[in-house]
């Protein structure tokens, strides 16, 4: 059957194209995609092309889908695989394959499987592995979101402490602890928040620093009243302008330092910040991915010896963290909604993705059966003045406190009109 999707022939250059699918095996899934958001990472592939580490050296001639934090609905099951998936279930995917010591991964390494496409194909890798996911949840997006989730997740279970006397790792955050997220109001960041403020590991203090007064104001908006009704002191801090930012910050810890602090921007200044306010046998999370491998920053080595603070990074998370996502969106505990401030359809993809760092706002979701060029939640209203759809969905956006929902999603599948 024929699919359309935005494929990647080499550094900066993704089309969006139509194209056959082979038939499927009888260890693969056909799967109808409804929903993919735009990862920083797809950008971070789309600019260096072959020299990305998961991208194939001949993506050129042979090109591959982008897009990894989809879901959908199956449409055929293979033999091998019917005894556990049928046609018309709905699923996620978790992406971090690690198959047989193989980077290749969906959105980076497939010409047949990838989340920016009206249908794709599941290889039997994904299968073997578990990480096509059943989903029973409402909306889409919150089973496409749960893969960025999962990436949030994982990293507060990697953080880790230690025991005076004992070589043995205690991991996840300090519960009770105080905690620093920098540059926090970000997508991922926001995903953290509301991670961090309904986890059973909750810190008693999260301090979270941007340098951007409009992205604070929402968050603040968002979560200032539920951090407090979940017990946790919740403070936004704006470190533009302040030239001693770690002094600022020790100020609210009385200057015995954070147990934990997580870095969502790969920028020195933030990293070394990160460092200066560690606690004793704190640790420093490094989330944000860099697109430079010499980049770098100062660590006081004095203190990783005498204080015993360390630094993990991590990048993805796996199957446990993806599913404790889902469980914990279905039973309503988090709203992956928080990061989305982009709706559009496919033909959206490759100008957004090129141009995902100077595009502000949260999480892009795509909607991959319908054409539409990406919209702010904050432009429906405008755009409903002359189209009574998009006036009804700012009505519906309006009665979610601005964020994105399922009854938005649901109102989308079933009124727009204009197909990819």
């Amino acid at each position: 059957m024929k699919t359309k999707a935005v494929r990647l022939y080499g550094a900066s250059d993704l089309r969006l194209e139509e194209l056959e699918l082979p038939k499927i095996k009888d260890d693969e899934i056909l799967v109808k995609v409804i929903t993919d958001s735009i990862c920083m990472s797809t950008y971070k592939a789309a600019i260096l092309g072959e020299n990305h580490k998961r991208v194939p050296n001949d993506v050129s001639e042979n090109p591959i889908i982008v897009g990894h934090e989809f879901a959908g609905v199956i449409e055929e099951v293979g033999a091998k695989w019917q005894h556990q998936f049928k046609s018309g279930q709905k699923f996620a995917i978790q992406p971090a394959l690690n198959y047989k010591g193989s980077m290749a991964s969906p959105g980076y390494s497939y010409m047949y499987f990838g989340g920016n496409a009206t249908y794709t194909v599941i290889p039997q890798e994904v299968m073997e592995l578990g990480c096509l996911l059943p989903y029973e949840g409402e909306a889409f997006y919150d089973a496409s979101l749960a893969e960025p989730m999962s990436c949030i997740i994982g990293a507060f279970h990697a953080s880790y402490h230690t025991k005076p006397g004992k070589y043995e790792h205690e991991m996840g955050i300090v519960e009770g602890g105080k905690m620093a997220l920098l540059a926090g109001c970000g997508p991922m960041g926001l995903g953290a928040i509301d991670y961090i403020i309904h986890c059973d590991r909750k810190p008693s203090l999260l301090v979270v620093t941007d340098i951007d007064e409009e992205k604070i104001n929402r968050a603040r908006s968002i979560f200032e009243e539920d951090a407090k009704n979940c017990g946790v002191e919740l403070i936004f801090v704006n470190t533009k302008g302040i030239e001693n930012v770690h002094k600022q910050l020790l100020e609210y810890v009385d200057g015995v330092g954070y147990n934990d602090v997580f870095v969502y921007a790969p920028v020195q200044g933030l990293l070394e910040d990160a460092d200066k306010i560690l606690g004793k046998d704190g640790c420093l999370n490094f989330f944000a991915g860099p697109t430079d491998n010499e980049f770098s920053a100062k660590v006081n080595f004095y203190n990783v010896h005498y204080a015993a603070t360390h630094l993990v990074g991590t990048s993805g998370g796996n199957t446990d963290d993806m599913k404790e996502s889902l469980d914990m969106s279905a039973k309503g505990l988090i709203n992956p909604a928080v990061m989305v401030t982009h709706i559009g359809g496919l033909n959206a993809v490759a100008d957004t993705t090129l141009n995902l760092p100077d595009i502000p706002g949260g999480k892009k979701l795509i909607y991959s059966h319908i054409e539409m060029d990406l919209t702010g939640l904050d432009e429906f209203e405008e755009k409903g003045k002359e189209d009574p759809f998009f006036a009804e969905l700012a009505k519906i956006v309006k009665k979610h406190k601005g964020l994105w929902s399922a009854e938005a999603e649901r109102f989308l599948l079933d009124n727009y009109t204009k197909n990819i």
